[in-house]
């Protein structure tokens, strides 16, 4: 897994340096894709509440057409729906699955929240099976945290 201690105080620096959310949110996915080899598709979707979707801001991998995606459908939309991180290791289980890539076998998504505002999530597809675990969750918490503060700063 990633060295989290490390992105998050590069977070900090470029948020001391006066980068805004957009620059962070690029920094953390890039870093996050190079950081482990389960990692295949790494994204981050942002919450528009008015709408009830979310929208793709930046991702590393394969493209893909869901650059919108209704809250309450797939993985992605039952965290938002839900408002709880989800991790799923095997896709092939969830019935509404919104599928980036044929070959992912497993997905772990974490929200981007202050308090009750959810802004958006970390998603990252593996095509292993049982990819992720409790401590990736944590760790990529970490992160989102960080995200976090930026963006509720820059929307106070």
């Amino acid at each position: 897994m990633v060295n989290v201690g490390e992105i998050v105080k590069d977070l900090q620096t470029m948020r001391d340096e006066g980068y805004l959310s957009d620059a962070l949110l690029r920094a953390a996915v890039k870093r996050l894709a190079a950081s482990d080899e389960r990692f295949d598709w790494t994204g981050v979707y942002l919450h528009d509440a008015a709408k009830s979707e979310l929208w793709l801001h930046n991702y590393v991998g394969r493209g893909t057409e869901h650059a919108k995606i209704p809250v309450g459908e797939g993985i992605c939309g039952a965290a938002i729906a839900k408002g709880e991180n989800q991790i799923v290791n095997d896709v092939s289980i969830v019935d509404n699955y919104i599928a980036c890539d044929p070959k992912t076998k497993a997905e772990i998504v974490v929200l981007i929240r202050a308090g009750d505002d959810v802004f958006g999530q970390i998603d990252i597809d593996s095509r292993k099976a049982d990819a992720f675990t409790i401590e990736d969750e944590e760790a990529l918490s970490m992160i989102a945290d960080k995200l976090a503060e930026q963006i509720a700063e820059e929307r106070r």
